[in-house]
This record gives C-alpha cells, sequence and structure tokens, in this order.
C-alpha cells in the first residue's frame, strides 16, 4: 500500500536562495516611455545659472586668451545683439534673452574655437523664437553683415546672395543646435524687467514713459558689471546680487525722478 505520508521537497540551491533574499535593483533613472528609457531633464533655478568655479578659469581662459581680451569679445558681443536687434524691431526681452545665451555659451565654449559673430547671431535667432519673436535666418545674416561694414567704416552694400552667404547660414544654424546641445535646452531666461513696473507702480510714474524706457534698459546696461570678479546675473546662488541689482534700480529711479524734479 502506498504510503500517505509527506516527504519533504528538495531543498533549494544556495544561489537560489540568496536570490530570492536579496532586495530588489533600484530602478534606473530616467522615464519610461513604452518599452524605451529615456534620461530625464531635471528643470531648476540652479542649472540655468552658471557654477561659481567654473568662471574661473573659463574656456578661453584656458586657451591662452587672457581675461581682458575675452571682455572685450563678451561687450562686443552684447553689443551687436543690442544693435542687430534695434535694426530687426526685436523687443528688448529678446535682445536682453539673446546676450544671456552668448555669455552662457562662452562658459562652457571658448572664444578661441568659436566665432563670437556667428555665435551671435544664432543667440539672437535663438532668442527671437524663444520671445516669440521669430526672425529669418536671413534677415539676422543681412543685419550682421551691415553691422560689419559700420564697423569698419565701408560703404554699406547688399549682401550678395552667393556660396559664401550659404556657408555662413549653414554656419548659423549649426550654431544654433551647438547652443542648444550646451545649455541643455534650457534656454528659458528670468529678467529683472518685470520688477521694474512693479516699483513704477508704487512710484506713480508708470504713466512718465522716459523714465519707463529708461529704468527698462538700466538692467541690460548694468547686467555686465562685475562685482568682485563674477558677472552677478550668471554665478549660482547668487541671491545678493539680485538683490543689489533690485537695489541699484532704486537707486536709477530715484536719481532720475531727483533729476526730473530739478528740471
Amino acid at each position: 500500500m502506498a504510503s500517505t505520508g509527506t516527504h519533504p521537497s528538495p531543498a533549494a540551491p544556495a544561489g537560489a536562495a540568496a536570490l530570492a533574499s536579496a532586495p530588489p535593483p533600484p530602478p534606473a533613472a530616467g522615464i519610461l516611455i513604452g518599452d524605451r528609457l529615456y534620461s530625464e531633464v531635471s528643470l531648476t533655478i540652479d542649472h540655468s545659472l552658471i557654477p561659481e568655479e567654473r568662471l574661473s578659469p573659463t574656456p578661453s581662459m584656458q586657451d591662452g586668451l587672457d581675461l581682458q581680451a575675452e571682455t572685450d569679445l563678451r561687450i562686443l558681443g552684447c553689443e551687436l545683439i543690442q544693435s542687430a536687434g534695434i535694426i530687426l524691431r526685436l523687443p528688448q526681452v529678446a535682445m536682453a534673452t539673446g546676450q544671456v545665451l552668448f555669455h552662457r555659451f562662452f562658459y562652457s565654449k571658448s572664444f578661441v574655437k568659436h566665432s563670437f559673430e556667428i555665435v551671435a547671431m544664432a543667440c539672437i535667432n535663438l532668442a527671437s523664437k524663444i520671445e516669440e519673436a521669430p526672425r529669418r535666418i536671413r534677415d539676422v545674416i543681412n543685419v550682421f553683415h551691415h553691422l560689419r561694414q559700420l564697423r569698419v567704416k565701408r560703404t554699406p552694400s547688399p549682401l550678395i546672395l552667393d556660396q559664401n552667404y550659404i556657408n555662413t547660414k549653414n554656419q548659423v544654424i549649426k550654431a544654433e543646435r551647438r547652443v542648444l546641445k550646451e545649455l541643455g535646452f534650457c534656454v528659458h531666461v528670468k529678467h529683472p524687467h518685470k520688477i521694474i513696473v512693479m516699483y513704477l507702480q508704487v512710484l506713480e510714474c508708470e504713466r512718465n514713459q522716459t523714465l519707463v524706457q529708461t529704468a527698462w534698459v538700466a538692467p541690460d546696461v548694468f547686467s555686465n558689471i562685475i562685482l568682485d570678479g563674477k558677472e552677478c546675473l550668471l554665478v549660482r546662488g547668487s541671491t545678493m546680487c539680485m538683490l543689489q541689482l533690485s537695489v541699484l534700480q532704486v537707486g536709477i529711479l530715484s536719481f532720475i525722478l531727483q533729476s526730473s524734479a530739478r528740471i
């Protein structure tokens, strides 16, 4: 007669027991869409500001460019963006965005290896799209061609649509992609201009057009002021620098108000 007793199950291998008791592996970093895992992009204010350790030495300084020459190139690039934006009839916010992108890019790349003029064209072209005032790339190149002729004191002449123009257009398109890549597509800029409106309303001067225009341009003028060797709008965690800029705006407004009162 068959035995009705229960038989002990065979012992599991030691490796299988260890595998069963091991904690599950941590989930892979990223976002799972369908059956594909995509890298996660975190957009925070810390990522949009230049880390302090990257301010010196800059990539241009590492390539042998001295600080004064780099500063001059930054100023010239921002002046080109401002002048081109005026001719292109872009809003002031778009010009300010292009200047910030220009600064940020050259904290990752060197002036020695990249043409500042091509990058300036790419930045203002990209900024016009960001601020929802797009301009044709042909118009951007044409304006920079005109500014270049004025800078070397030549008689302005029309831009010839030859192979040189095609090469320049391709360089600007590639530079725009390179700017996006280097900045990780974090290209939205928070400008201090909106604070000015609040100040003007508090001072009950929002109807003074001259005062409004002067105060609006002031942050662009002072955004390149270097405080203790650090550009105040680009340093990580620079709450004090932003506060100093706000105080500076109040001082400018007070000065303009006093000047208006004297008149």
